[in-house]
């Protein structure tokens, strides 16, 4: 099977990605949220299978932990950013990024 590359909602997802400044994080969660729809799995896929060229470091789970099996390189980048970090989380609270409507109008399929 060929990849034809990313639908309009991966598209949507990595243009969204591509939007968390430095010093920030989204979740997975967060994202699908925003695009309006699939979920936290769903946008997992989405940049595994085309996320290397956005800043997926910045893309964690809801408790602030990195993707399992990048755990270390993500937080590595992280705290080259300055992210908040504490026990290898991201202190969410603090770093959490929650993007203006213009952004969002932008990033909708």
């Amino acid at each position: 099977m060929v990849d034809a590359g990313p639908d309009a909602y991966a598209e949507a997802v990595l243009r969204l990605v591509e939007a968390v400044p430095e010093g920030a994080v989204t979740t997975y969660g967060d994202l699908a949220e925003m695009v309006g729809r699939g979920g936290p799995r769903q946008v997992g896929t989405v940049l595994a299978r085309h996320g290397a060229g956005v800043p997926w470091w910045r893309v964690v789970r809801a408790d602030g932990r990195p993707a399992e099996g990048l755990t270390e390189r993500a937080l590595r980048r992280l705290g080259d950013e300055g992210v908040p970090l504490r026990d290898g989380r991201v202190r969410m609270a603090l770093a959490r990024w929650r993007p203006d409507p213009e952004t969002l109008d932008a990033a909708r399929p």
